[in-house]
């Protein structure tokens, strides 16, 4: 067996298939083609989009295969069996119980937030949001023709928490609609069950509907655990839609598959009278194989996966900590996204992308696209191999030192 060791990694590591080096360069890869558009230059080493540089699990792979092989790619619909493989995911991963009958697909979360939004609300419409979060909260909201309302996200001793005052008195001024984020983006933080449970009993006060964004759920660590909101009580379960999909999880973004669930007929009629408009009734083929398969045999490659991304996430805070002590990691517990406070090092935010840029060569997301608060932080991904992180380390750390 090969063991590979490094000054940071916690004792020994035989080399695993995390530790791959695929070259994605070439294959319309956002992440990797297209950084000259994003940030005007193509010799940084990408680190900002959320996808991970590892194969998903090869049960998917083998089941995209067969049915590529079949070779007839005419309408597919999406059947019990793929709902099966959702059913029983979230019922083992997070004890949770739905029924048929709520599920509804998208080609992704976002859009079936689009959807949400134009299904419940009408042009005008306030929708509440907590910054600092993952930036299409803000375009979907704006796109749409409704008003943003923000209960922006208290930080504190490198830990977010909620402004309870701040977000109730939002939701005093006739909001409808309340986009959640849980795990979230970009901090890392997983709601605890109470937390969930007060925003809701407020959302429930003030008739306003939620949208839970659980795309990272899987993506948790240590004693950390996920709930999903909707699954607390009866009550919050039919004034909430649940936005699930394998593509953080698996790495499957380019599938283009996602799930809504929907306990509420009602709200589930509405959804699906946009679709209509829309001319929506499917998903594509590779997208149905592709999520059935990641979810009914996914679960071993994902533990795998889960240990590794906390180790690349235990370095990189030994890292920063020994090398940019004016740097604090946010405490990730869940996601594979590190959300780095860089307020100490006195630049501007126009100066910290330039640096990280030009001397760096180094490509990370800004905090300034997540809204207010995310001023002087940046987001890293840190789904990749090792060797590949810590070259990304090395190159903060001659950016910023």
């Amino acid at each position: 067996m090969i063991i590979l060791t490094n000054t940071y990694w916690k004792g020994e590591y035989p080399v695993s298939k995390f530790e791959e080096i695929i070259n994605r360069k070439g294959s319309s890869s956002v992440k990797w083609d297209l950084t000259k558009t994003v940030f005007g230059k193509d010799d940084v080493l990408p680190m900002w989009v959320a996808d991970m540089d590892f194969l998903p699990p090869q049960e998917v792979l083998d089941a995209l295969q067969e049915r590529l092989k079949h070779g007839i790619f005419g309408y597919t619909f999406v059947g019990d069996e793929t709902a099966a493989s959702i059913k029983g995911w979230l019922q083992k991963r997070h004890g949770w119980d739905i029924e048929n009958t709520w599920l509804q697909y998208s080609p992704g979360v976002v859009p079936a937030i689009s959807t949400i939004i134009q299904a419940l609300t009408i042009p005008g419409d306030k929708v509440l949001i907590q910054s600092p979060v993952y930036t299409p909260f803000f375009s979907l909201v704006e796109d749409n023709d409704r008003e943003i309302v923000n209960a922006q996200l208290e930080y504190k001793d490198g830990s977010y928490s909620i402004d309870y005052h701040a977000f109730e008195e939002a939701l005093k001024t006739g909001v409808k609609l309340f986009l959640l984020c849980n795990p979230h983006n970009p901090s890392g933080r997983v709601w605890r069950k109470e937390e969930l449970t007060k925003m809701a009993e407020l959302c429930q006060q003030y008739n306003v509907v939620i949208v839970s964004d659980e795309i990272h759920s899987d993506l948790v660590y240590d004693t950390h655990k996920h709930f999903p909101l909707a699954s607390l009580n009866d009550s919050f379960r039919d004034m909430t839609i649940t936005c699930i999909a394998p593509s953080k999880t698996f790495n499957l973004a380019g599938l283009q598959a996602s799930a809504m669930i929907t306990p509420n007929p009602d709200l589930r009629e509405k959804i699906a009278a946009i679709h209509k408009k829309q001319g929506f009734f499917t998903l594509n083929t590779f997208g149905i194989v592709g999520m059935g398969a990641a979810y009914r045999f996914g679960e071993e490659w994902l533990k795998e996966i889960l240990a590794y991304l906390q180790e690349n996430v235990r370095v990189t805070k030994e890292f920063i900590r020994k090398h940019l002590p004016g740097l604090q990691v946010v405490d990730a517990e869940g996601t594979y996204l590190l959300w780095i406070d860089c307020t100490k090092m006195d630049l501007s935010d126009e100066e910290l992308k330039e640096r990280l840029l030009s001397k760096g060569k180094l490509a990370l997301e800004p905090g300034t696209k997540y809204g207010p608060g995310g001023e002087g932080f940046v987001r890293m991904n840190i789904a990749c191999p090792r060797t590949t992180l810590m070259d990304g380390l090395e190159r903060l750390r001659k950016a910023l030192s």
